[in-house]
């Protein structure tokens, strides 16, 4: 058992938890995650830092690296960035989830005549989380052809990890603006704002203050390599103590530059005590998630 390992079946022993939860991690074609890893590769110019990519190993590698850290469920984020990919894509996610019993099916969108059709046939055939990019799909979230496809989601209560702050860099409709419109059109959305709305921190904790679906991940959030981008603002802390019922555990499992523990030692240097770290670590997910494995992988 390597350290990384050790390090973080430590802390899940100490803490009491039977594993961890993990909202955001990625599982895609391979064809597809060589060109997410080529982009990384060179993204230097954008962060003004190089991203290498700690774990690129082939998929089976992965997925056994999760269950040795002690994942108990995980998810295949994807995203499409044109039209006529999301179908692909869910199909894709589908068959990983059916082989991979631990991941958390996964489903996508786009803005396209048939997204209502596709998200419910997704839903209505065990889909139990939807990933969302808006930098990447460079879409409006209230795009009229998505208007039943939200409606959908909101009714079948099926969250949402989106990518809708601004970092690493902005895009069209990143921020909070897009998102708090589409709230206010669809107020029962369940939606896990990625990285925390980084580098929009305090705007996105607004949003879960004032919706009851808004959640937000940890993804890279808190972390030495985040830290240096877009710093958590420390006036905020207390408020995420406040919310500590709508705040998940993600990482970004494999796409990170440096070892998965850094992402739990990142939290809990936050210092916001360890019913806090059990409650971000897996008990929302599993609230969130009902129905997942009970014990730590062996």
């Amino acid at each position: 058992m390597d350290e990384t390992v050790e390090v973080v079946r430590s802390l899940v022993r100490r803490l009491g938890l039977p594993g961890l939860i993990d909202v955001h991690t990625h599982f895609m074609p391979r064809n597809v995650l060589d060109k997410v890893w080529a982009y990384f590769d060179s993204v230097g110019p954008l962060t003004g830092m190089e991203w290498p990519i700690t774990y690129r190993e082939e998929e089976d590698r992965r997925v056994a690296l999760l269950r040795e850290f002690g994942v108990l469920a995980f998810t295949s984020m994807l995203y499409p960035h044109k039209a006529g990919m999301a179908t692909w894509l869910n199909t894709w996610a589908a068959d990983f989830a059916a082989r991979t019993p631990d991941c958390l099916r996964t489903a996508t969108l786009y803005p396209e005549p048939d997204a209502t059709a596709y998200v419910g046939k997704a839903v209505d055939d065990g889909a139990r989380v939807f990933k969302v990019h808006l930098q990447v799909g460079d879409f409006d979230p209230n795009d009229p052809l998505l208007d039943g496809a939200w409606a959908t989601l909101a009714d079948a209560r099926t969250p949402v990890v989106i990518h809708c702050g601004s970092g690493p860099a902005p895009g069209k409709y990143t921020g909070p603006g897009p998102i708090g419109r589409l709230l206010s059109r669809h107020p029962a959305l369940r939606l896990i704002v990625a990285h925390m709305g980084m580098p929009e921190y305090t705007d996105f904790l607004d949003l879960a203050e004032r919706y009851d679906g808004v959640h937000l991940d940890t993804t890279m959030a808190f972390t030495d390599f985040s830290e240096r981008l877009a710093p958590f603002p420390a006036a905020e802390l207390p408020r995420l103590r406040a919310l500590e019922d709508k705040i998940l555990l993600g990482s970004d499992f494999p796409n990170i530059p440096y070892p998965y523990a850094h992402q739990l030692q990142a939290l809990e240097r936050l210092g916001l005590g360890d019913d806090w770290m059990r409650r971000v670590l897996h008990d929302n997910g599993a609230e969130l998630f009902p129905r997942l494995s009970q014990g730590i992988h062996r």
